[in-house]
């Protein structure tokens, strides 16, 4: 089966036909690179869309992700991230092994079958050269043979006619002789182009037209099993991903499979617990006897109607109700009624009569928690550094997960620090690899730095340790809501007294018409601080340069000189003031302090005096 010699006389169908292999081709590599455009904006669009729902850094959406069912959604976007990578994979090798290939062959493609249609066009022309010659000798040998037979003829005629002269007939026998031997002359080109025709035939039609159309016919078969290649080369781009895709499906579906709803449930507890008991019973008020109703419209009583004047304390005490209350909204203003001496949780009068059970339900549920002027809250602000402002059991974990982070930092150092001090041993046994004094001051702010987390760990276990003794249990509890508190003189002592919660869980203060009830304090007290500025008890100088980038603290140069308004209490950090407006606490080892004997004698009687 060859196109030579069986589509012979098929020269513009073929070129026709090759044609149109042609645009099949690059209708096949436009809709490839259409594929690969596709497959590149579908990659893009799952990229975006897990992108979308990734969780933000620092964020409390982030926080979420710490439950199984989270998690394994993390884990979903995460491999729709990679399911997307393989559709980026499927486009890159269409593109390179399809695309960029069948663009370059088809150039080649136009390029051959040009070449090839030129030499056939070629041959046509020839073959019709060739016959067009053997046409005009053709012409000329019968024109010959025509001129020939009327001059034969009119020989003849001149030869019969007896008034015709001799000469007349002489030469009307030369021109016929000279016809004759023109149409013989004629007759030998006519024949020998005739056999150089037909041998030029014979060649065109069995040698250059069947090599011609040999060429043409193995271009198209080439091309034929191009595109055949081409398309299973697309059918296994497709197949080569298929396991990725699939090992990230089976990843969906293991992440799924983890999903553990008690797991998730536990750590809903671990993560709002807060530690506290909850409220007692309410007492019943008996309102058949005479009462008299509190100065304070806002304060609750805790005595007794038969005029007791102890408080009742126990597992049916009022206090801790401010749990179940919103922390968003700050609490209401004492009673501008409230005197200044009043003892809170303190004893009342036997004149003083309880309120409607009404309207203390109404303080209940309208009264909301006052941060409490905690020495620490000085430190932090709105986030006290020891997160005083937690429930004990999120505190507990805060400073816990806090300490764990200090030690893997202390850990690090002390790895630095050990590689270091190896190298520079190395130094020191091979002078000629390095300077050991090169390592010296690397050393050397590894020491602080470490000593610097020490101080850091000693505090926050300080403040661990001081959570864990204090975690509520029914007697702590009870003996911490039956504690009275000594009454405070100072304004600003009065008012942070006034923030304190009742028993109840409002926050007000109980005018007591008695004497003041003067008792001994407990250790809550510990955790209220005078508000007023503390006095300068000496001087320091500062030994290095700290950073103050946590709040409470204060940053200062290497030696600057301070005022000290607070010793170290044992928890590593001095409290220095550079001003009036600005002061905080720097870890005791970064300063070296010169006390003023006196200031500290006068600082030690104050703090007597005010505990």
């Amino acid at each position: 089966m060859s196109w030579g010699t069986e589509l012979w006389d098929q020269f513009d169908n073929l070129e026709k036909h090759t044609q149109c292999g042609i645009d099949v081709l690059e209708k096949y590599i436009k809709f490839v690179k259409e594929r690969t455009e596709i497959e590149l904006s579908y990659a893009k669009q799952l990229r975006n869309l897990s992108k979308k729902y990734q969780p933000k850094k620092n964020s409390k959406e982030e926080e979420e992700y710490r439950y199984t069912s989270t998690r394994a959604f993390l884990a979903t976007l995460n491999e729709m991230n990679d399911y997307a990578g393989q559709h980026e994979v499927i486009s890159e090798n269409m593109t390179s092994l399809i695309t960029g290939e069948l663009t370059r062959y088809v150039q080649e493609l136009k390029q051959e079958r040009k070449s090839h249609f030129h030499d056939g066009r070629k041959a046509q022309q020839h073959i019709e050269t060739c016959w067009k010659q053997l046409e005009a000798s053709k012409r000329r040998f019968e024109r010959d043979c025509k001129e020939a037979d009327r001059a034969q003829q009119y020989f003849e005629k001149m030869d019969a006619d007896i008034n015709v002269t001799k000469a007349d007939v002489e030469k009307a026998r030369q021109q016929a002789q000279l016809r004759h031997q023109m149409a013989e002359d004629s007759k030998a080109e006519y024949s020998s182009t005739l056999q150089k025709f037909n041998s030029e035939q014979h060649d065109h039609y069995y040698t250059h037209i069947p090599n011609i159309f040999q060429k043409i016919q193995e271009m198209e078969e080439r091309r034929i099993v191009r595109i055949g290649e081409s398309m299973k080369t697309f059918a296994e781009v497709d197949r080569q991903v298929i396991p990725i895709i699939g090992k990230c499906l089976d990843e969906i579906t293991k992440a799924a499979e983890s999903i553990d709803h008690k797991n998730d449930s536990q750590l809903v507890i671990e993560a709002f617990k807060s530690g506290f008991e909850p409220p007692g019973d309410i007492d019943f008020e008996d309102f058949t006897q005479p009462m008299k109703r509190t100065i304070s419209e806002s304060s609750l009583s805790n005595s007794r109607a038969d005029g007791k004047s102890e408080p009742k304390f126990g597992g049916k005490s009022k206090g801790k109700l401010w749990p179940f209350i919103k922390k968003n909204k700050p609490p209401p203003p004492p009673p501008a009624s409230a005197s200044p001496s009043a003892v809170p949780n303190g004893p009342q009068s036997p004149k003083q009569q309880k309120e409607p059970l009404s309207h203390r339900f109404n303080e209940f549920m309208t009264s909301k928690p006052k941060i409490h002027c905690f020495r620490s809250l000085k430190r932090g602000g709105a986030g006290p550094e020891d997160f005083s402002n937690l429930p004990p059991e999120q505190r507990r974990k805060k400073l816990q997960q806090k300490v764990d982070e200090l030690n893997k930092d202390i850990q690090k150092e002390m790895d630095q620090r050990d590689a270091l001090t190896k190298m520079k041993d190395v130094y020191i046994k091979n002078p000629q690899m390095g300077d050991a004094a090169s390592v010296d001051h690397r050393l050397a702010e590894l020491g602080q730095n470490i000593e610097k987390l020490r101080l850091e760990v000693q505090k926050f276990e300080g403040w661990l340790a001081e959570v864990e003794g204090r975690l509520p249990t029914r007697t702590e509890q009870a003996r911490r809501q039956s504690g009275l508190y000594e009454a405070q003189n100072t304004s600003a002592v009065n008012s942070c007294a006034q923030d304190r919660e009742s028993p109840d869980g409002s926050y007000t203060e109980e005018q007591s018409q008695e004497t003041e009830m003067k008792v001994p304090a407990t250790d809550f007290d510990d955790e209220f601080d005078d508000e007023e500025p503390l006095p300068t008890i000496g001087t320091c100088k500062a030994l290095y340069t700290f950073e103050g980038q946590n709040e409470g603290t204060i940053s200062v140069a290497e030696g600057e000189m301070l005022y000290v308004i607070e010793e170290d209490k044992g928890d590593g950090w001095t409290r220095i003031r550079r001003n009036e407006d600005e002061e905080g606490y720097v870890p005791t080892s970064y300063v070296e302090v010169y006390l003023d004997k006196n200031a500290k004698d006068v600082y030690k009687s104050l703090q007597t005096i005010s505990e």
